[in-house]
C-alpha cells in the first residue's frame, strides 16, 4: 500500500487525491511521503532500544511448554531454555513478553473449577 502511495505521488497527485484513490486519512498519506521523502524507502526502519533476549522462536517454545503443561515453574523453563539456547536467562527476562491469555494457566489453577 505505501509503495502504491508512493507512485501516485511520483505521477503528480496531491495528497487528497491519492487519499480519495486508496481509502485512507490524508494524514496517513502525508506520513507516508514524508517518510519516503526523509529516508528514501516506504519500509519499517529499525527502532532504538535494547534488542531483545529472547527471539520469537524461543518465545513459541516457551508458550507450547506452558500450554502443555501450566504448572511448569519459571525454574523449569529456565533450565528448558538453557538447554536449547545455551546461554542463561533469568526469569524476569522470560516474563517481561506477554503471553496470550489462554497459555497463562490461570484457568487451570482454579480449585475445583469454582473460582475459589
Amino acid at each position: 500500500m505505501r509503495k502504491k502511495v508512493i507512485e501516485i505521488y511520483q505521477s503528480g497527485k496531491g495528497y487528497k487525491a491519492i487519499s480519495k484513490a486508496l481509502g485512507l486519512p490524508r494524514t496517513t498519506v502525508r506520513a507516508i511521503i514524508y517518510k519516503w521523502r526523509k529516508h528514501g524507502t516506504v519500509e519499517n526502519l529499525p527502532r532504538s532500544g535494547r534488542p531483545t533476549k529472547i527471539t520469537p522462536r524461543v518465545q513459541r517454545q516457551l508458550i507450547q511448554e506452558v500450554t502443555k503443561d501450566p504448572t511448569t515453574t519459571s525454574k523449569e523453563l529456565q533450565a528448558s531454555l538453557a538447554s536449547v539456547k545455551r546461554q542463561e536467562v533469568r526469569a524476569e527476562q522470560m516474563f517481561r513478553h506477554p503471553y496470550p491469555e489462554q497459555h497463562t494457566g490461570a484457568q487451570q489453577r482454579q480449585f475445583g473449577g469454582t473460582g475459589i
